[in-house]
């Protein structure tokens, strides 16, 4: 995903780049349970025809989204305050014992990125 890449067109970020980007959360319905854990409420269809879709069939147009304790972590940091390197930092140091948690962390920011969650500034 990270690497040095000179050309500037299709260029990618540089890892020290990405850090200094800012996660956003988007407009996602969320609420977390009492241990901390997040579950995102997330609409299946967004046109016209797929809500009448749902309806039709009666079923609900959204399905819940549940993560996991670093998920959660995550998605309550993409506060539009904090980097990807703080939230890197607050996850080093609860996922102490865990290796390459920068990379689990830059897949699901980029994961949530294409799923249309969140954005940087």
């Amino acid at each position: 995903m990270l690497r040095n890449n000179k050309k500037k067109k299709d260029r990618r970020p540089t890892e020290q780049e990405f850090l200094r980007f800012i996660p956003v959360r988007l407009d996602i319905k969320w609420e977390e349970d009492s241990e901390g854990i997040v579950k995102l409420t997330v609409p299946k269809f967004e046109s016209k025809f797929g809500k009448s879709f749902c309806k039709l069939i009666k079923k609900d147009n959204h399905f819940t989204a549940n993560l996991d304790k670093l998920g959660s972590i995550v998605w309550k940091n993409c506060d539009g305050k904090k980097t990807v390197e703080d939230i890197l930092k607050i996850l080093e140091k609860e996922f102490s014992d865990e290796n390459d948690i920068n990379q689990r962390l830059y897949l699901f920011l980029q994961q949530l990125q294409n799923l249309g969650y969140i954005t940087f500034k």
